[in-house]
């Protein structure tokens, strides 16, 4: 064995504490420093070492090159993506995770497909969803859009007499996969699946929101030669607005159409009583996509996905191997998602959830829309920000009041960057920013200085 590996083998229990204190450092900084820092010039990098220096260097290395340069990413003023942070017992079975190192695929293997299972299960009854929806951990909502999308395009297949899983995508013809405020997701994910992202056909909204407008979805199918694909919005990106899912499930009455429903961040309203009408008929969807590193506070990379047709997910991910488990009617993992290997991602949830429960992560949530409302009605209330929607759940979506360009936007996000980080993004055509809320550790103390950060940044601009 190598001599320094064999040195940090043998003093492991010391260097697992060095590194505990550590990160706890970091952790405990994250209230006071710059949310981002500023960008610098790296330095030049030595080239990799032919001989290490040992677990002890690379920590004290590490402190000083690049924990500096790192963004407050897990601390509550972090606003932008939707980014939640990691709470005490998700960052715990996280480590942990990385400690019994399972490739958890494979029943052949352990405990680990049994954990991953029982974990979809108390995700499902959170999100208030019935037996018939199957999941599976992804790596986060792109994964998760893609295999639920995958699920879909073999549902076409079957509905035209062909697999594309066999024969191609080309055996389908041509694919309208209609929405009205889909995520860029839905796009990558359709040229990722050969369906191409001209397939994407956009639907009208109803008048001033992201919502679809069901009559003119009724419309866009009846134009719809075939089965088709539908993906509903449950959260949009800007404005967190809804679609109605049981409006666009009746329609299945009248239409052949696979819904697959995009709640990333959404379909944590469910946790709040005031807010759950606003998943009303999540259950319908033959497939969910739900982001867990947002509002459930697990590390990245973490998402899961469900669906009804597991028998067309397996149809898609199938693996013939001899040291690989079977696929039966309980198929292997390694059967439902593009992933031979597969870090047990469920271990970081199980601890989170078997911590804190439903209540503990019901009051994150409701916290967090609380400390959304705050910010929104601190910047509607300032003559120097205009609100470009209603705050409905987490996001607030808001604009300089005057001469909001894409610049002077940059400028004020950067100015406040040390106390609060926002993203830009552009809204029926006006350039905008976002402050999304998703933190377990954000609190009205957090949002009062991040509404004074941006006022001082206004000012500056002006």
């Amino acid at each position: 064995m190598d001599a320094s590996l064999a040195a940090d083998l043998n003093r492991l229990p010391e260097l697992l504490g060095a590194t505990a204190r550590q990160a706890a450092e970091a952790l405990a900084a994250l209230p006071d420093r710059p949310v981002v820092p500023p960008a610098g010039t790296a330095a030049e990098q030595p080239p990799l070492p032919d001989r290490g220096e040992g677990l002890t260097g690379t920590l004290a290395a590490f402190a000083e090159q690049w924990a500096p340069r790192l963004s407050a990413s897990a601390g509550p003023r972090y606003l932008g993506f939707v980014t939640g942070g990691a709470t005490p017992a998700a960052l715990a079975g996280d480590w942990l995770t990385a400690a019994h190192d399972q490739n958890s695929n494979s029943a052949l293997d352990g405990a680990g497909q049994d954990l991953e299972r029982l974990t979809v299960g108390w995700l499902r009854d959170l999100f208030g969803l019935g037996p018939e929806h199957n999941g599976t951990f992804v790596s986060g909502a792109t994964m998760s859009n893609t295999t639920g999308l995958a699920i879909a395009r073999e549902w076409l297949g079957e509905r035209l007499g062909v697999s594309p899983a066999e024969d191609g995508a080309g055996a389908l013809g041509p694919v309208r996969v209609l929405s009205g405020a889909p995520h860029s997701s839905i796009a990558k994910a359709l040229a990722v699946l050969g369906l191409g992202r001209n397939a994407l056909v956009r639907v009208p909204t109803l008048p001033g929101r992201e919502a679809v407008d069901p009559a003119a979805l009724a419309r866009a199918l009846a134009d719809t030669p075939g089965p088709a694909v539908v993906v509903a919005n449950a959260g949009t990106v800007n404005t967190v607005d809804f679609d109605d899912l049981n409006a666009i499930a009746a329609l299945k009455q009248r239409h052949d159409f696979w819904l697959h429903t995009d709640a990333a961040f959404g379909a944590f309203a469910a946790l709040s009583p005031d807010h759950a009408h606003l998943t009303a008929g999540l259950g319908l969807a033959d497939s969910i996509c739900v982001d867990l590193h947002k509002w459930l506070n697990v590390p990245y990379d973490s998402a899961v996905q469900f669906t009804r047709r597991q028998d067309l997910q397996a149809r898609v991910f199938q693996n013939a191997a001899a040291y690989l488990g079977p696929l039966g009617a309980d198929p292997d993992l390694v059967h439902l998602t593009p992933e031979n290997s597969h870090r047990l991602r469920a271990l970081a949830a199980w601890f989170t959830l078997r911590a804190y429960g439903r209540q503990g992560h019901r009051e994150i949530v409701e916290r967090d829309i609380a400390c959304a409302r705050s910010l929104g009605a601190r910047l509607a209330a300032d003559p120097a920000f205009r609100l470009l929607a209603p705050v409905r759940l987490n996001v607030v979506c808001f604009t300089l009041a005057e001469d909001p360009t894409p610049e002077r936007l940059t400028a004020l996000r950067l100015a406040a960057a040390d106390e609060v980080f926002v993203t830009p993004t552009v809204h029926a055509g006006t350039p905008a920013l976002r402050a999304a809320f998703s933190n377990w550790r954000t609190t009205e103390a957090d949002v009062r200085r991040a509404a004074e950060a941006l006022r001082t940044a206004a000012k500056g601009l002006a």
